[in-house]
């Protein structure tokens, strides 16, 4: 999964995956990891920060990894051909790229790229 790979990239950056790489327990998704931390049953763990803010009340952020010890996260969006909802699904890209919304994705951690 995706985050596991941005997880061993911001560990190698700061030198810790050959450290940390044998005490290290994966999830089968974010969400899966996040109820590990939210529970007790982990020290820490590496989730998407707006995954962590769904479950503020739960679990605290300690350090966000800084974005240069790790790939962008980049969700791609296009129009599958031959939706049978094309248009809903092109209104829906408007959405998401109008530089007027920019600041409500901003506001759940998210940047809107171009």
């Amino acid at each position: 999964m995706p985050a596991g790979r941005y997880a061993e990239e911001a560990l190698k950056h700061f030198g810790l995956w050959e450290k940390l790489q044998a005490r290290l327990v994966y999830g089968e998704s974010v969400r899966q990891v996040l109820d590990y931390v939210a529970r007790g049953e982990v020290d820490a763990g590496k989730v998407y920060v707006t995954d962590a803010r769904a479950r503020a009340a739960d679990v605290r952020v300690l350090l966000k990894a800084p974005p240069e010890s790790y790939a962008p996260v980049i969700y791609p969006m296009a129009v599958v051909a031959g939706s049978s909802h094309d248009a809903e699904a092109r209104r829906f890209l408007a959405f998401v790229s109008a530089p007027e919304n920019r600041p409500l994705f901003e506001k759940y951690g998210f940047v809107v790229a171009g």
